[in-house]
């Protein structure tokens, strides 16, 4: 896991970017948990981060759980992706992605080894826009989807070690996503998803956990050294936790959810990583975070090592990222 981690963990004990102001939440009860805030959230409690609790850090060695096919339909459940009918349709369909399983994989294919992984090769630098405005009761996610940071050189060349297991063979172009969310969404029951889920801080795409044929993205594809390629239409974008996204503190805002709530990173502090037995059914928590400048306690989606990686179902209504 020193790939994804490490060097994120570092800055984050040094120290976060412009995202959703949400309002405040219940207090906790003597369980830790905070009551639903509005009629239509789910009955249990919300998950709240404690402080001062070690988490602990899983995967330390690198090796993770593969999802492969670990979507429900019917309702959320932890663990899993959430995907309503037409996406869930599609992953059933197979096709695209990885031609190959890389010798990353364990001999049995339950686990993958982070640190054993290749990259597509290459350091091309791109002419990143995107920005992040407050207006009113509207926040305004726009990019042209090109990353801050450099990215590997696609289509995959024949030369490209990764090319023997992902062929990808789709260019990175500009793109043109505007986003119109609510600042204050309303927590409430889990909803179903489809294949994208939001917009990260560095101007690219965040999809779901799985590739076109509801296989593990992250163990399976191959990306680049800052963990994106780009799909058919061009659109680079990320399905786990960029090692090119530096602070990923659990305080620290790294994204946007498309029903508007913030996406985090998993670091609580030195050795102290939240992992997906730590969130809920939609891999969230609530606790407070840096948003706007202020320091608010709102929930919010957390990206982690290990499957299904970030959102896997929304707590608000989302809106529509285009075709």
């Amino acid at each position: 896991m020193e790939r994804r981690i490490t060097a994120a963990l570092a800055a984050t004990l040094l120290g976060c970017t412009v995202l959703t102001a949400c309002g405040e939440e219940a207090p906790a009860d003597e369980t830790g948990s905070v009551p639903a805030a509005s009629a239509t959230a789910r009955a249990d409690k919300r998950v709240v981060l404690k402080p001062g609790k070690n988490y602990g850090n899983d995967y330390r060695d690198g090796v993770l759980p593969v999802g492969d096919a670990r979507y429900v339909t019917t309702g959320a459940k932890k663990g899993y992706v959430y995907a309503c009918a037409t996406y869930a349709q599609a992953l059933g369909q197979g096709g695209g992605g990885a031609q190959s399983r890389g010798p990353w994989f364990s001999a049995d294919g339950t686990t993958y080894d982070i640190d054993q992984k290749i990259s597509v090769s290459g350091t091309v630098d791109w002419p990143a826009d995107s920005s992040v405005v407050a207006k009113g009761q509207q926040r305004i996610v726009t990019t042209n989807d090109l990353p801050e940071h450099h990215t590997g050189t696609f289509p995959v060349e024949t030369t490209d070690p990764a090319y023997v297991y992902d062929r990808n063979p789709n260019t990175i172009s500009a793109q043109h996503v505007s986003l119109t969310l609510t600042r204050n969404p309303t927590y409430g029951a889990p909803q179903c998803m489809g294949g994208q889920v939001g917009v990260m801080t560095t101007g690219a795409e965040l999809y779901s956990a799985f590739d076109a044929g509801g296989r593990d993205a992250g163990a399976w594809e191959v990306q680049d050294g800052c963990e994106g390629h780009p799909q058919p239409q061009g659109a680079y974008h990320y399905h786990t936790l960029s090692s090119c996204i530096h602070h990923a503190s659990v305080h620290k805002v790294i994204g946007w959810a498309l029903d508007g709530f913030p996406i985090t990173g998993p670091v609580v502090g030195k050795g102290n990583i939240l992992t997906t037995k730590d969130l809920d059914q939609c891999h969230g928590i609530t606790s407070t975070v840096k948003v706007d400048g202020t320091m608010t306690t709102t929930y919010h989606y957390v990206m982690t090592q290990d499957f299904p990686y970030s959102v896997s179902c929304y707590r608000a209504t989302p809106v529509s990222l285009g075709p």
